[in-house]
């Protein structure tokens, strides 16, 4: 077989992060109709701070100017979950916030209880940050391959040809 690639005119890759990301909806979207979380579930998601559409205090964004993880278990209120984002109060050192934040900039969601993980590409481009970068031989294909022996865990490496 021809080891050469091939540029597919079917965005894949865009395709299932997305079909990924819904799942991150439709979990938040459960905590939100039932009142809580279940059990022991707990979350923690990563989001890029400049992406289009995140809202969060300026305090926050002068601590994390490029990402911010928040952890969703004990304290938090005012969980809404839309379509394309989802906004929640948190405590950050015993100050209130309300953030906003839409799916596509979410880089992690891991629910450790359950050994479970999401890892996704930030969906907003950062062309200057790119150019800046050496050029690095990247996989054509993703790749999703579990992170640790028996877990659910996935990473999912999604690499887009320049």
């Amino acid at each position: 077989m021809n080891e050469e690639s091939f540029d597919s005119l079917i965005p894949y890759d865009e395709i299932v992060q997305e079909a990924l990301r819904a799942v991150v909806g439709r979990v938040l979207g459960s905590v939100q109709a039932e009142g809580g979380l279940p059990g022991d579930h707990h979350f923690y998601i990563t989001f890029k701070t400049q992406a289009a559409g995140v809202d969060v205090p300026a305090h926050l964004l002068a601590r994390f100017p490029d990402e911010m993880t928040i952890v969703i278990q004990n304290r938090y209120w005012d969980l809404m979950v839309e379509d394309d984002h989802f906004s929640i109060g948190l405590a950050f050192g015993g100050v209130p916030a309300n953030l906003v934040v839409p799916y596509a900039a979410i880089t992690n969601f891991v629910d450790p209880s359950v050994h479970f993980a999401l890892q996704f590409e930030a969906q907003f481009e950062e062309e200057d940050e790119l150019e800046d970068e050496s050029p690095q031989e990247k996989p054509s294909l993703p790749e999703a391959k579990p992170i640790e022996e028996g877990s659910n865990v996935v990473s999912v490496d999604f690499t887009r040809k320049k």
